[in-house]
């Protein structure tokens, strides 16, 4: 802006947001420059779902990320922050499915080719929103660079990986127990598995002993799946089966033999103590199962209706079949009791369809000898999580790992690159598509119809996006990448999936730190969902308040690794600050109208100078090792409490009569020079925080550069006297707020000048006091000082004290004493009945017997703080009569 510019008298977020983010954008400053003997800086960006929009998860994550990015680049490093999407197999391909249904189509009507070329048509269409929604929050990642896990090297990349692993025997194919869900109609991970607990019921069955009238009761709470039962588990050391072990039981409803056999996974103390097993419908069933050698018997279908195995039930829902077989048990005299019992129900993260355990044909990663280097990195401190308690859940986790199912009968995704010959039945996994047989070089060849679990290309992503396979320039110098920054939920998807797929295939860690963060709740502490109807969209809070607001209000108050509430307050009390900001900055650029760059001498600096500069070094300190440590929101309210408090209230308000009524010429420059040199760093601190306000004002000052986020992050400024400086201003500030507090206890009026009378022993200290006696009285609206080491006594005068004085104020004729006696003394009998009321409340049994603690709680604080409120009216009243 030019020079005598003066900043608009209201903030139009709006319009600066589009202005600065253009600008940015189109001069490339979000891109690092070829100088790689800077220290490099780079984060891969977690890549949201293409179909997706933005959520407050999002605009969190992508704060803290921009943040760091933004502070880094001021910092000189040379920074890559990588964006992309995901193309987020399941979800996307529900999508589309959906928009065909509405037209009467399904997928199997237009054909795989022909339903994936849909799919990109979609994607082109709306895969563009998240990303545009990104850059409405500021986001200074490098758009050059963006990538989609579909693209053609994020997809070279995949065959890469899955060929090398699959060629070194990571990588098979066979028979397991899956996640299966009947809705998405695909095989899911463990971790792609959401459990609720559910009210449901405990069934007691006997199962009849084979040529006995004894019987062994077994307990499930999926009667069902009895039909699949191969055998009965008890444990080993088990005192009341020791005579039935390998005997054998009739299945009731099916007249099936199955055995009775031993095995340590079973509870002793969970039902009777003696199990149902069910190998092709429970994962523990189907380790047992597969320990003892049992049948693996599926009875439930793809679909979750029963099939050719489960006899007359054949052909019904699972939860139809379930009420069918109960009452056949009952009327069969096999049903012993039923218990009501709450426990936890599997449902799928997508769709919220309670899932199936089921034996399938599919493709897993071996993840023993994976996870064990993965470990052995986070342990040797390689990797470290911020917060450091995630890394013994880390452990833990890659600890108890099982095979990884990687296939989904999905038809949008990454195509298992499997062809299988029909003359010969060859199997050949290739990184190029195969015109013919490696065996019998037939050219009839079929492709798996399977494609890989999304979470297989995210597990690539640090290093897929910077151009491995193919060794560039990019993944020489920014991978390793220096932090990955996600929410606590993904550890297991992706984090620890990240870690040892680059251990794999690269032979490094793929980043050196994982800052953790919680997730968003609304006020309740709730999660945010369709169902509460309690989402927010940061879309509309932008609109509404700018996405500073949005940004700042999203990281105050968080801790690393800790959910946070979602609080509206917040947002205003955030806006409130945008405002207070510009407001400020706006005083002082129009009091710089006339400003001369001049060298401030040391012997120039007031003791007010001095202090705020030595403030303002110590929250440049403060603020750039919270960042280091990734305490980003302790970092944000360091600043918040800098600029509102010291640098608003009370140094512009000092630097008033200088700007106003200078000694000289020259101490306005003075003046002039400090406002404008605290004003920037304030700016350049807080940028990383509030991009784009700071961006506008920072334009507006008479010193500038081409953009705010290429300044160097600011450095401490010397000055002798600086802990001296502190302590005394310290001291002043002090007698400025007792005298504030006095005119507000005893209703002093605003604008009535005062008389105080400060008494103080040290000599040291009452120099302090005269020399500054324009702070007091200015700050403190306060006509006269007489300051003394003589004792004062003075008739109807309140007192404070200080850490280095006693200040009187006397009140005859600054107030109407007879009039504010009579206000007290209402205002003490209001109190005395509220006491009272809350009182009695608390000796009424029924009121204790019936209220909520909450509210009891609320009555015994009214009634401790009436106490204190009582206190101070008696102790008013006590000054004003004496």
């Amino acid at each position: 802006m030019s020079k005598g510019s003066s900043l608009p008298s209201v903030y139009d977020s709006g319009n600066v947001e589009k202005k600065w983010y253009s600008v940015w954008k189109e001069n490339g400053y979000f891109s690092p420059d070829d100088d790689y003997a800077k220290k490099p800086f780079s984060i891969v960006m977690p890549p949201p779902n293409v179909t997706g929009s933005l959520h407050l998860g999002h605009a969190l994550d992508n704060t803290l990320q921009d943040i760091l990015t933004r502070w880094r680049r001021m910092q000189g490093y040379n920074t890559l922050w990588l964006p992309g999407t995901d193309h987020a197999g399941i979800a996307t391909q529900a999508r589309v499915e959906e928009a065909l249904a509405k037209e009467g189509l399904s997928k199997h009507d237009l054909g795989r080719e022909k339903f994936v070329e849909r799919v990109w048509e979609w994607k082109h269409l709306y895969g563009s929103r998240i990303t545009e929604q990104l850059s409405l929050m500021g986001s200074s990642c490098d758009w050059t660079r963006e990538r989609f896990t579909m693209d053609e090297g994020c997809s070279q990349a995949v065959r890469e990986a899955f060929v090398n692993m699959y060629n070194k025997g990571l990588i098979y194919k066979g028979d397991y127990i899956i996640n299966w869900c009947p809705k998405c109609n695909t095989a899911i991970s463990d971790i792609e598995v959401e459990h609720e607990d559910s009210n449901g019921h405990l069934w007691h069955i006997k199962y009849p002993l084979k040529d006995s009238d004894q019987y062994v009761v077994v307990a499930t709470t999926r009667p069902e799946t009895m039909l699949g039962d191969t055998g009965v588990a008890v444990h080993p050391d088990d005192e009341r089966y020791q005579d039935l072990i390998g005997r054998e039981v009739v299945l009731p409803l099916t007249g099936r033999v199955i055995p009775i056999f031993t095995d340590e996974y079973v509870d002793q103390t969970f039902g009777t103590g003696a199990v149902k097993v069910t190998p092709a419908h429970d994962v523990n069933d189907y380790e047992m199962g597969v320990r003892n050698n049992l049948e693996i018997l599926k009875v439930i279908d793809n679909n979750a209706v029963m099939n050719e195995n489960a006899g007359k039930y054949q052909g019904l829902d699972r939860y139809e079949c379930r009420k069918a077989v109960v009452k056949d048990l009952k009327e069969q005299g096999f049903l012993l009791k039923v218990d009501d019992h709450l426990h936890a129900v599997g449902h799928c993260q997508r769709c919220d369809t309670v899932i199936e355990p089921l034996v399938s044909e599919q493709w897993f990663v071996k993840m023993k000898p994976l996870a064990e280097p993965a470990i052995e990195k986070v342990l040797n401190g390689e990797i470290r999580f911020v917060p450091e308690r995630f890394t013994k859940i880390y452990i833990n986790w890659m600890e108890n790992i099982r095979d990884w199912c990687i296939s989904r009968q999905l038809w949008w995704g990454h195509r298992i690159p499997v062809w299988y010959c029909d003359d010969c039945g060859e199997v050949i996994c290739s990184k190029t598509d195969p015109e013919k047989c490696t065996s019998c070089s037939s050219g009839n060849l079929h492709q798996d119809e399977d494609v890989l679990d999304t979470w297989f290309s995210s597990a690539l992503w640090p290093f897929s996006t910077l151009g491995w396979p193919q060794e560039t320039e990019d993944l020489k110098y920014f991978y390793p990448t220096s932090v990955l920054v996600t929410g606590r939920d993904i550890i297991f998807f992706w984090v620890a999936r990240m870690i040892f797929s680059g251990l794999e295939h690269t032979d490094q860690v793929p980043f050196h730190e994982v800052n953790i963060h919680g997730l968003i709740l609304d006020g309740q502490g709730r999660k945010m969902s369709k169902s509460l109807g309690n989402g927010i969209d940061p879309i509309e809070v932008i609109e509404k308040y700018g996405a500073d607001t949005l940004r700042f209000s999203l990281i105050t108050g968080v801790t690393p690794g800790n959910d946070i509430r979602f609080y509206w307050d917040k947002v205003e009390n955030t806006r409130n600050f945008a405002n207070k900001i510009w407001n400020a900055s706006r005083f002082v650029i129009m009091n710089l109208d006339d400003y001369e760059a001049v060298e401030v001498l040391p012997d120039e600096l007031t003791l007010a100078d001095k202090w705020i500069i030595e403030r303002l070094n110590e929250r440049i300190n403060d603020v750039t090792e919270l960042l280091e440590k990734y305490d980003l929101g302790e970092a944000g309210k360091n600043l918040y409490e800098f600029i509102w408090d010291e640098f608003c209230d009370w140094y512009i308000e000092l630097a008033k009569p200088r700007l106003f009524n200078p000694k000289s010429p020259r101490d306005k420059k003075v003046m002039q020079n400090l406002l404008n040199l605290v004003l920037t760093r304030i700016l350049q601190l807080l940028h990383p925080f509030m991009p784009f306000i700071t961006e506008e004002i920072y334009h507006y000052l008479p010193e500038h550069g081409s953009t705010i986020m290429l300044d160097k992050w600011p450095a401490k400024i010397h000055i002798d006297g600086a802990d001296e400086a502190i302590e005394q201003m310290q001291s002043i500030m002090n007698i400025i707020r007792a005298v504030r507090n006095i005119r507000a206890e005893f209703n002093v009026n605003p604008g009535q000048a005062i008389t105080a009378l400060i008494q103080v022993r040290d000599t040291d200290k009452l120099t302090l006091i005269n020399d500054h006696q324009n702070y007091i009285k200015q700050m403190a609206n306060i006509s006269e000082i007489k300051a003394s080491q003589e004792t004062y006594k003075v008739h109807q005068a309140v007192s404070a004290i200080t850490a280095i004085a006693e200040i009187y104020i006397p009140l005859e004729g600054v107030i109407d004493i007879d009039k504010e006696l009579v206000r007290l003394n209402k205002d003490l009998q209001a109190t005395l009945k509220d006491i009272e009321k809350s009182a009695a409340k608390l000796k009424n049994d029924q009121f204790l017997d019936r209220a909520p603690q909450e509210v009891i709680e609320k009555e015994r604080a009214k009634v401790q703080e009436g106490n204190i409120k009582k206190e101070g009216i008696i102790k008013r009243l006590q000054i004003l009569r004496n």
